[in-house]
């Protein structure tokens, strides 16, 4: 099962990065999710698949009386999910707008709308 997890990552990350490397907005955007899933399962499975039970402490107990399964991994994947969302929800609104105001997907398009004689930024203060 193992084996085929890391098949599976190594899809996810290879999609991902293929994704990257387009010019179209939208589609570095879905590669950026689909790379990040793919390093959610790999924490996933880093840390070790089992049928363990659930981390609960019975009542009058210090720690659990057997193996359990171990729940940083599935509260740091959690994270990394909402973290995720936020993320591609944020850059869905800016392509968006990007494409509203520059009429364009391509970044090579986006590129030749800056004007060539634009200010510098200060060297040093």
């Amino acid at each position: 099962m193992d084996f085929v997890l890391a098949i599976v990552v190594g899809l996810f990350i290879a999609t991902g990065s293929y994704f990257l490397l387009s010019r179209s907005l939208i589609r570095m955007l879905l590669g950026l999710t689909v790379f990040g899933n793919g390093v959610n399962l790999l924490i996933f499975t880093a840390g070790r698949l089992t049928r363990e039970v659930a981390p609960i402490v019975p009542t009058g107990l210090d720690q659990p009386d057997g193996p359990i399964a171990n729940p940083l991994p599935q509260a740091l994947i959690l994270t990394a999910i909402v973290i995720g969302f936020a993320m591609f929800s944020f850059l869905l609104v800016l392509a968006y707008r990007a494409y509203q105001s520059l009429d364009a997907d391509n970044t090579d398009t986006m590129r030749v709308a800056e004007p060539e004689d634009s200010p510098r930024p200060p060297l040093s203060y």
